[in-house]
């Protein structure tokens, strides 16, 4: 024999698997050179003999993959030919062929058929069917994709734009508020340049007279109020036997005054009282000059009259006395000429005028209305120029947010797939209604032969279950706060979504009263083989 051999490992017999442990834990399941063998969480040591014969010893039962003698445990379902997978432990030998484990290996032998290359096979179509649909609407999400990035550069470019644009607004602006300032300074100094010409001094001379007669006829008014009032009780109270002449002389005199009848004496009757009404003489009509107010009038028309604006009085009084007198020759000439010549006789009007001014032959046209022109222009062009600024300020503000949207995980989608969507409506006709969602919008129940169109909701979430970024986030969609049903809830609509080559809804039910739920496809949620390890991960056995 050569020396050397004796040096060589001795080939080591590859140990039974243990029932039940998944391959990854196969290699913790194996007695020490004493024949023991210590639990997985390394609370307690047992005989090796003691793994799988259906009693519990170990605290963490990791001792019995293989029965359903430990609670809280799982059983490893080989399934050769297929992919393997872990059940209850519970479920072990209970007489039930379990669907997750084909290979019978749950149940005692002869108990359950071993279906795993059957099984197997059609798992391999199926799983080939939605691989192919899923890497055909992968294809078709990397084009929404690049919509996104395309949008998110239009935006960017949008905004810097804008940027630029608001920063020459903000002087355009800046220059403007100078003028408008400016302009406004001498127009209000011109105008209180003609408040000193005796036509304004005397209107508001005048308005000052009146209101202070108001005032005065107001405390006459209270007055003879008052006196009437004294007089009428003298009048209904007073004793005529006492003979007083002069409280009858005050009597009569009221009564003939305020035209009213005369009081009789006691025990004289109606009759007689109609007589005395009668021969009583009436008050003769007052003839008011033509022009002059009435009573009536005073009373109702001239607390408007003294509220005129005596400023907007004057400015019109000044544009009056400026336009030339109808029939001018000079300004009527432009409705005999051709609409060629109208400019360079506007121009030669306009010079020709100027030197008359100049030389004291007609009185200048500047001033008020003039001024007043200037500063009126000078405010439109201000204003306007502040709107075209809240434009673009508005258009950029848009665009920020548009783009915040697009590049955040929480509204688009990781890489904005989503916002290719925004907006598209979907429509599922079942019985008499037509099922509409618009995504991100609005979702609506309408009939097919009229009547009320009622509103599911709006969309209010993703998944409020899942986090934000992950696949399952994107598979639900929330809509809320739809028209309220009779004594029920608002209407609600929950949309779930899978991976697919189209956008479009399946199937539409009411799961509960007024709350509905539309399942349907988007290539939107189809990601990438790669990234969901469809065709990375090997579990076949």
């Amino acid at each position: 024999m050569i020396p050397w051999l004796l040096l060589l490992p001795l080939p080591v017999a590859r140990a039974a698997e243990v029932v039940g442990v998944p391959p990854s834990l196969q290699a913790s399941y194996a007695p020490s050179a004493s024949g023991s063998w210590k639990c997985l969480d390394g609370s307690k040591e047992i005989p090796w003999k003691f793994v799988n014969d259906d009693s519990c010893d170990c605290p963490d039962g990791s001792d019995e993959p293989g029965t359903g003698a430990c609670p809280n445990t799982y059983f490893y379902c080989r399934n050769e030919g297929h992919t393997g997978a872990n059940i209850p432990s519970s479920r072990v030998r209970d007489g039930l062929c379990e669907p997750e484990c084909c290979d019978g290996s749950d149940e005692r032998p002869g108990v359950c058929e071993n279906i795993c290359v059957e099984v197997g096979k059609e798992y391999r179509k199926k799983r080939a069917e939605e691989l192919k649909i899923q890497k055909t609407g992968a294809k078709i999400r990397s084009t929404y994709v690049a919509f996104a990035e395309k949008e998110k550069k239009r935006l960017e470019g949008v905004i810097q734009t804008s940027s630029q644009e608001i920063t020459v607004r903000e002087k355009e602006v800046a220059r403007l508020q100078d003028i408008a300032d400016r302009t406004e300074s001498l127009s209000a100094a011109e105008l209180e340049y003609k408040k000193e010409s005796p036509l304004y001094q005397s209107l508001i001379e005048h308005r000052d007279a009146l209101k202070s007669l108001q005032r005065e006829h107001k405390k006459h008014l209270e007055r003879e109020k008052t006196l009437s009032e004294i007089l009428d009780a003298l009048r209904t109270g007073y004793n005529p036997n006492y003979q007083d002449m002069a409280v009858l002389d005050a009597v009569r005199g009221w009564e003939y005054l305020a035209g009213l009848p005369h009081i009789n004496d006691v025990g004289k009757d109606a009759s007689a009282e109609t007589e005395d009404v009668e021969e009583t003489d009436s008050e003769p009509e007052e003839v008011i000059p033509e022009g002059e107010w009435t009573a009536v009038q005073l009373e109702k028309d001239l607390p408007k009259l003294l509220k005129t604006d005596y400023v907007s009085l004057l400015l019109e009084h000044d544009e009056h006395v400026s336009t030339p007198a109808e029939g001018s020759m000079l300004f009527e000439l432009s409705n005999y000429l051709p609409d060629a010549l109208i400019p360079q006789y506007e121009d030669f009007k306009d010079t020709l005028l100027g030197w008359m001014e100049a030389i004291g032959v007609i009185r200048p046209s500047v001033g008020m209305s003039t001024g007043r022109c200037k500063a009126t222009h000078a405010q439109q062009a201000l204003n306007d120029a502040k709107n075209s600024l809240r434009k673009v300020e508005k258009e950029k503000q848009t665009a920020e947010e548009d783009l915040q949207k697009i590049s955040d995980s929480i509204t688009f989608g990781p890489q904005g797939e989503w916002k290719k969507l925004d907006g598209t409506c979907l429509e599922k006709d079942l019985g008499d209604y037509t099922y509409e969602v618009c995504l991100f919008g609005a979702s609506k129940q309408k009939p097919k032969k009229g009547g009320t169109t009622f509103n599911l909701g709006k969309f209010s979430s993703w998944n409020p279950d899942a986090e934000p970024g992950t696949p399952e986030y994107y598979e639900k969609q929330m809509y809320t706060k739809g028209t309220k049903c009779w004594n029920g809830p608002e209407r609600s609509l929950l949309l779930v979504m899978t991976c697919g080559t189209e956008n479009v809804i399946h199937t539409v039910a009411e799961l509960e009263k007024c709350q509905y739920q539309f399942t349907g496809t988007s290539p939107a949620l189809c990601l990438p083989v790669s990234e969901t390890n469809g065709g990375a991960k090997h579990e076949e056995l």
